[in-house]
């Protein structure tokens, strides 16, 4: 005998199911969401996510509570992150340093980057740029690698450390533009780096092209190239690398990613990349992260897996040539 009770009953407990939409993600996040950036505050990311989350709060009117966590160029922020409950009220952010070439130059980590921390999104990108102090007698990556070569270990060249993005980004230059061989010599941080540069005590670098505009402009760095495949909408007048006559496909880009502890249920991983995608369409968002020299994303999180696999990759190959190793 039909029951009309029970049927509603079903139909209403089922009704998640029916609309694709699971219960939990329908309902999250229903209290503050613990945000880790695992570099101290006023850097890049910092900023960046800041400026992401913000707007994921106002639209879903709950609060994203930034954790600066740093320590071990990343590591220290994101294993906090990767051992976090997967409930999706800790998410963890890196960069493509700090998830992909630390786990290629460091003999042990104390988290695998791909199966502990399942990506998010990638908020956006940023391509470095190769600069010079402009008494160098090369003009564009050409004339660099001509000068290289007739000079072996002559020219130096700055990085804020062993096994950073910067100093594997031009180990891969070298590599790919016949086996340069430079003098590598090491800072602490990007800005003394760019101030021995600009001084004439140091030759070349690669960096961020947030740091080095301004002395691009001012005429205290000559850049070289931009270390990507097409252009900057901050520096459109600026050649990319392959354009100048460098190696053919050179790309040196650094992405700043949302990631969620391992275990995470996929609906909540794909809610937090709806919103976060959502907050990065909205224009407010954009024209802040774009002032700042990066392209907002926004990809899907298995559009960004492919990213990072096809990333550690590259810097393993990069790593494995070089011979370097990290402590």
């Amino acid at each position: 005998m039909f029951n009309k009770n029970i049927y509603l009953r079903y139909v209403l407990a089922g009704l998640p199911i029916v609309l694709g939409t699971p219960a939990l993600a329908q309902t999250y996040p229903a209290k503050p969401v613990r945000v880790i950036v695992p570099f101290p505050a006023g850097g890049g990311l910092d900023m960046i996510v800041r400026t992401v989350t913000q707007k994921m709060g106002d639209n879903l009117r709950q609060a994203f509570v930034i954790e600066n966590r740093g320590g071990a160029n990343g590591i220290v922020g994101m294993d906090a992150g990767a051992k976090s409950a997967p409930d999706g009220y800790t998410l963890v952010t890196a960069t493509t340093g700090s998830l992909t070439i630390n786990p290629n130059v460091h003999a042990k980590m104390p988290f695998d980057a791909v199966r502990d921390l399942p990506p998010v999104t990638n908020f956006g990108e940023a391509p470095f740029v190769l600069v010079c102090h402009p008494s160098l007698a090369a003009r564009n990556p050409r004339e660099l690698v001509a000068l290289a070569k007739s000079r072996p270990n002559e020219l130096n060249y700055g990085s804020p450390g062993v096994g950073g993005i910067n100093h594997l980004g031009m180990e891969l230059f070298a590599q790919l533009s016949g086996g340069l061989r430079l003098t590598h010599i090491t800072f602490k941080g990007s800005a003394p780096l760019l101030i021995d540069v600009m001084g004439g005590h140091v030759m070349l670098a690669f960096d961020s092209i947030q740091a080095t505009s301004p002395h691009i402009k001012n005429g205290r760095l000559r850049a070289l190239g931009l270390a990507a495949q097409k252009r900057s909408p901050v520096a459109p007048d600026m050649q990319t690398i392959t354009e100048a006559g460098g190696p053919a496909g050179y790309e040196l880009i650094s992405w700043y990613g949302l990631f969620a502890p391992g275990g995470t249920p996929g609906d909540i991983i794909a809610r937090a990349h709806a919103e976060a995608a959502k907050a990065l369409a909205s224009s407010d968002v954009r024209d802040r992260l774009i002032a700042t020299g990066v392209t907002p994303v926004g990809n899907t999180p298995a559009e960004f897996a492919a990213v990072i696999k096809a990333d550690l990759a590259k810097w393993g190959k990069v790593v494995k040539v070089a011979g370097v190793k990290v402590e």
